[in-house]
This record gives C-alpha cells, sequence and structure tokens, in this order.
C-alpha cells in the first residue's frame, strides 16, 4: 500500500520537472481502484507536483550560469524572450502551471526572474491542487 504512495509521488514530482511524464493517469487509477484513501492520495500527488515545480524554480535561479555553454538547452533570444514574456504577464501566469507543455517551463522562468518563494509557492500550489482536485471530483462523480 505504500508502494502506491510513494509511486504516486515519484511520478506526480517527475512529471512536474521538464521530463515527460504524466501523473493523472496514475492516480485516476489509483482512484478507481478504491483500496487508498482519496485525502491522502490528492495530498501525495500535490506535494509531489509542488516540489518538482520548486526544483525548476531552483535550477531557474541558478541556470543562468550555464548560459554560454554549449549544451545549455536555450539560445540567449529563447531566454530573453521567455523572460520579457514573464515580465509582461508577471507571476499569474503560474496559475497556468497545470497546464502540459507550458506549465514546467513557466516554473522554471519564474526562478529565472527570481520569483520570490512564497508567492511562488502559494501561485503554484493553488494551480496544481486544482487540477488534481477538479480530476478527482470527475473521477469520483462516475
Amino acid at each position: 500500500m505504500l508502494s502506491a504512495y510513494l509511486g504516486l509521488f515519484f511520478v506526480a514530482f517527475t512529471a512536474a520537472t521538464l521530463l515527460p511524464l504524466q501523473s493523472e493517469a496514475l492516480l485516476v487509477g489509483l482512484l478507481l481502484v478504491g483500496d487508498y484513501s482519496t485525502a491522502a492520495l490528492l495530498a501525495v500527488a500535490i506535494a509531489g507536483n509542488v516540489l518538482g515545480s520548486l526544483l525548476n524554480w531552483l535550477l531557474g535561479r541558478y541556470i543562468e550560469r550555464f548560459r554560454h555553454k554549449r549544451w545549455f538547452p536555450a539560445n540567449a533570444e529563447q531566454l530573453q524572450r521567455a523572460q520579457q514574456w514573464y515580465q509582461r504577464y508577471g507571476c499569474w501566469t503560474l496559475l497556468l502551471s497545470w497546464l502540459p507543455i507550458v506549465g514546467d517551463p513557466l516554473t522554471l522562468i519564474a526562478g529565472v526572474m527570481r520569483e520570490p518563494l512564497w508567492r511562488f509557492l502559494v501561485l503554484v500550489t493553488v494551480a496544481k491542487a486544482g487540477r488534481y482536485l477538479a480530476l478527482a471530483a470527475v473521477v469520483l462523480a462516475m
């Protein structure tokens, strides 16, 4: 039983990083089995996903040190464009951090832009919790 919660945490954490992984399918499967506490599953998924986003934020805080390296994943123009976009729309874009494809880079750019940690955690937690709560409500209503 503990392995299911640990697995969910690991998948939710990894899904929030820049690695391509989805945690929703595992959460839905565990909810449908019905052997696990819904509240515990939600808490584990939210915690894992927020902590994965926190890793992105930390990477963003320190990534610019390496932007002149050959292996750096973005060129100067891409990084500048992302920074300008974040400056234009601000911290409220973190409420979109639950979205596939764009959500994870948003959390990285928030770190680059030195978004205060407390505000980052509040906005990302609201976004991630909202997604998982909505998903659970749909699954449990079936």
